[in-house]
This record gives structure tokens, C-alpha cells and sequence, in this order.
């Protein structure tokens, strides 16, 4: 009797027990449509932990990570009426560095009168159906469709798209789909094995190999561009693009855009996005964007519909050996501090012009992409301890980011055309110190501060560090004085320098 009473109480136990799970379930579930991506996958795992198909890495067989990853990669294919496609030649966002993204590539050039059509690619990451992709993949499109790997064809529409990371979360009915496990792109080792998973060219499902070659990569590619047609000279556009691309040699293409970049454990870590190519095709090296960054600009969107970044508050310079002289310092490493934000949270916190950024909450900043990418993460309202040198010490700060709206950033007025000019050229400048100008014999000049791949400056082989001295003609001796003399410009501008042998140049260059 005793022995029935205790398998009795057994008994109840569980039952009770797996209630309160199967409750604790359903209640979560319930709330799931509004619930991170992270949250979403959780669930997905905790409730099919046979789906969890994380491997442990033995060697170099990638058999099973790509088993695991493929079945999660879609096709994303669009469509796009005449109108739009032909209203879009010539004024892509991208410019002429739109060659070295793929997705829309060629879409333009057509001439019948069928639609025009695109392709990339796109990663599920969660069961009911939300997709991570490349904002170029899907913008402007008028019809938005995912081809499963079981053939299945499925209707998307988009969720969110933002040009400042070049990403966009789209949506398909359907339940107990294949994803891809998020990873943590914060671990990723120069030297690690990856895998690039998507539809390049004209292929189905296709799996490459590399690794990863570099970290926090910027190559210029999500710059904003200036349509002269509507700018406003009152609100002058500020460059709030996110570059810090994970860079890898696993071989991708046009058509790998959106695609997934797993570790050999099949672990998302990037979504495919660019490659460096002349010819369009691959050449050595593709970027991807890191999951970190990607995970808050998706949830963002599911939470709020749009991207809700935090900002610093400052304008800063790169530094290297190249440059220290300029800004009179011997520091090599960190971030020197231009200007800070009227009202921004590094002059809210103390920071001044000046100041060379050392640190980001104890960690080491050397490069402007990593600052950018460890922002990018935070929301408005994240506190942030920030180390930089004054003086020859090191100093910490507590900030608060601010929203977008805090962050705008006073610019010389400019006219329309001028601003287009300014675009094309892709360079800007920066005063001269007494010390440069004293070993070059000048009396003005501003000294070139970044170049942007593809335009002219680029084209023409003036890299940073060049010396501009006059434009047209006009001594120039900040950024006002250039803007001043540009607007003397018709087809044609024309520049006189130094180039950092010391060698003096005097060159004409169209501005298209």
C-alpha cells in the first residue's frame, strides 16, 4: 500500500510538474511575436533541442556545419516595375561602387519591357519565419520573394531596412522553418575557418570555404551619396554609416548577398554583404557584417520598426604615423577628437577637442570601424566608459549616448552643386599645423584626411596625406575656404600640392 501511495505522489509530481513547464511555455510563446530574435531562437532550442545541430569541431571536415547551415539560407529573388528601374540609373545609392555589391547588379541595363529582376540571398532565424538580409537586396523592390531549398516558393514583405549597415529583416508565413544558429562575431579570430553559405550567380545552394583575413574592415562603401535634387542646404547630410566588416577569402559572388558567414560549428557570425573587385566577380576577398551588430539592428526593428541608434558625439581622426604630425602629437594609436557635439554626450561628460580615445569600456580602440561597431550595438540612454589621453594622461569619462536628434552636427552651408562636387571628389580635408607648413614652405593648405574608393581623388592617385594648397586658384586653409573655392567650379577644378615626398604637383580634374 505504501509503495502505491508513493508512486501515486510520483506520479502527481510529474504531472504537475511538466504543467507548470508546458504553462510556462505557452505563456511565453503567446508573447513570442514581440520577442528579440535572440528570445525567439531560445524558445525554438529549448522546445526542439534535436534542432540544435551546433558541431563540435574535429579537423577540417565541414561536412556537417554546412549540412546543418543550408537548409536555413534562402533565395531571395525581386522584382522591380520599368518606372523604378529606369528612374534608378545613374543615381544608385551606392554610385559607381555599386560594381562591387551584389543583388541588384545589371538590374539597370535592361532594355525590353519586362520587369526588372534581382537576387541575393537571405538567412532564416527564427521557426515563424523572419529572414536577416542586404538592404541592397531588397530596396525599391515592388515584389519580394523567398525560394526555400525544398523548392518551396515563399511571398516576403519587409519588416525593417537601414542604409547605415546596409541590412533589412524581411518576413515569410510559415512555421517550423530551418534556421541558422546565432553566433557571437565579438569571439571571431583572424585565422578561423568559416563558411560561406548562399545563391551566387546563377547557382543553386552553394558552400565555400575560408578564413577569416581581417577584422573591422572600412572600405568606404555605405558613404552617403548627395542627390543635389534634393538637398537642403539647412540640413546637410552627415555620414552616419556603420563600416566594420568582417573580411574573409571563403569564395562569394553576386548573388551571395544576405547569404550566411558560419564558423565550423555552423554558427551565424555575418551576413555576407560586398566584395573588393575590379571585375565584379571575385577577386580575393569578401566582407560580411558582424552578427553583434546585426542582431540590434533586427531587433530595433522588430521592437520599434526603424534602427534606434546612440551616439558619442564627436568628430575624430584615425590616427597613424603618417598623420600624428598634423595633430601634433607623437600618439600613433586611438582616435583624436576634432569637435565634440554641441550638447552631445562626450560634451555633456567632459570630453574636449584634443583628446585621443584610448579605450571603449576597458578595451583597446585602434581603429575608427571598431569605435563604430561597438556603438552600433548600444541604444540611446547606454552608459559608456570611454579612457582617452590628455596631456600625457590617461583619463576616464562616463557617458550617456544620445539619440539621433542630439547628434546633429552643424556644417558649412553649401549650395546644391557644390555638395555634389564635394561627393565626387571623395576626400576630406583638414587644417595644416604651423609645423607641416613650416617644412613645406607654405602658407596655406589643408592636408587630405580620408579618400573614398572609386571617386576621383581615388582614381587620380591622391592619397591621404596630400597637401592641397590651393583649389582654383584660392589658397585654402580649412573647410570653409574649400567649399568657398569649389563653388568657382563649372566641369573642371583645379588643385595645386604637395605629395608627402615633397614633390609639388598642379593637376586639372573633371568633376564627373
Amino acid at each position: 500500500m505504501n509503495n502505491l501511495k508513493k508512486a501515486g505522489i510520483t506520479l502527481l509530481t510529474a504531472f504537475i510538474g511538466g504543467a507548470v513547464a508546458i504553462g510556462a511555455y505557452k505563456i511565453f510563446e503567446v508573447n513570442n511575436t514581440n520577442s528579440s530574435i535572440e528570445e525567439k531562437q531560445k524558445v525554438y532550442f529549448t522546445n526542439n533541442p534535436q534542432a540544435d545541430n551546433t558541431i563540435a569541431v574535429t579537423g577540417l571536415d565541414f561536412t556537417q556545419a554546412a549540412a546543418s547551415v543550408a537548409p536555413a539560407v534562402v533565395h531571395v529573388r525581386t522584382t522591380y516595375n520599368r518606372t523604378a528601374a529606369i528612374q534608378g540609373q545613374g543615381m544608385d545609392a551606392f554610385g559607381d561602387m555599386f560594381e562591387d555589391f551584389f543583388g541588384r547588379r545589371g538590374r539597370p541595363q535592361q532594355r525590353n519591357s519586362q520587369p526588372a529582376m534581382g537576387k541575393g540571398s537571405g538567412v532564416i532565424v527564427s521557426d515563424d519565419g523572419y529572414i536577416m538580409t542586404n538592404n541592397h537586396v531588397v530596396e525599391d523592390a515592388d515584389k519580394i520573394e523567398v525560394i526555400l531549398t525544398d523548392k518551396r516558393v515563399l511571398s516576403a514583405k519587409v519588416i525593417g531596412r537601414d542604409k547605415n549597415t546596409d541590412l533589412a529583416l524581411i518576413k515569410v508565413e510559415g512555421t517550423g522553418l530551418p534556421i541558422v544558429k546565432l553566433g557571437n562575431s565579438d569571439e571571431v579570430k583572424v585565422g578561423e575557418w568559416v563558411l560561406a553559405v548562399g545563391y551566387p550567380l546563377t547557382l543553386e545552394s552553394t558552400v565555400t570555404a575560408g578564413i577569416i583575413s581581417a577584422k573591422s574592415r572600412q572600405i568606404g562603401i555605405l558613404a552617403p551619396q548627395v542627390n543635389p535634387n534634393n538637398y537642403d542646404p539647412n540640413n546637410p547630410p552627415s555620414n552616419t554609416s556603420i563600416e566594420s566588416f568582417l573580411q574573409t577569402d571563403a569564395v562569394i559572388n553576386r548573388g551571395n548577398s544576405g547569404g550566411a558567414l558560419v564558423n565550423t560549428r555552423g554558427e551565424l557570425i555575418g551576413i555576407n554583404s560586398a566584395i573588393a573587385s575590379q571585375s565584379g566577380t571575385y577577386e580575393g576577398y569578401g566582407f560580411a557584417i558582424p552578427i553583434n551588430l546585426a542582431k540590434k539592428v533586427m531587433n530595433d526593428f522588430l521592437k520599434f520598426g526603424e534602427v534606434k541608434r546612440g551616439y558619442i558625439g564627436i568628430q575624430f581622426s584615425e590616427l597613424n604615423a603618417d598623420n600624428a604630425k598634423t595633430f601634433e602629437t607623437k600618439e600613433i594609436d586611438g582616435l583624436y577628437v576634432n569637435s565634440t557635439v554641441e550638447g552631445g554626450a562626450a560634451e555633456a561628460a567632459g570630453i574636449k577637442k584634443g583628446d585621443i580615445i584610448k579605450k571603449l569600456n576597458g578595451a583597446e580602440v585602434l581603429s575608427s570601424a571598431q569605435l563604430q561597431e561597438k556603438i552600433g550595438t548600444m541604444s540611446p540612454g547606454a552608459k559608456v566608459a570611454i579612457t582617452v589621453l590628455r596631456n600625457g594622461a590617461l583619463k576616464d569619462f562616463n557617458l550617456t549616448l544620445k539619440g539621433e536628434e542630439a547628434n546633429k552636427i552643424a556644417s558649412a552651408k553649401a549650395t546644391p552643386a557644390t555638395a555634389e562636387i564635394m561627393n565626387n571628389l571623395g576626400a576630406t580635408f583638414a587644417p595644416l599645423n604651423n609645423d607641416t607648413k613650416k617644412k613645406f614652405g607654405i602658407t596655406s593648405g589643408v592636408m587630405v584626411q580620408s579618400v573614398t574608393p572609386g571617386k576621383i581623388f581615388d582614381n587620380y592617385d591622391l592619397p591621404k596625406g596630400t597637401v592641397i594648397t590651393t583649389i582654383n586658384g584660392k589658397g585654402v586653409n580649412n573647410n570653409d575656404q574649400v567649399i568657398s573655392a569649389l563653388k568657382q567650379s563649372d566641369q573642371m577644378v583645379s588643385f595645386q600640392g604637395i605629395i608627402q615626398d615633397g614633390s609639388r604637383f598642379r593637376i586639372t580634374l573633371p568633376l564627373k
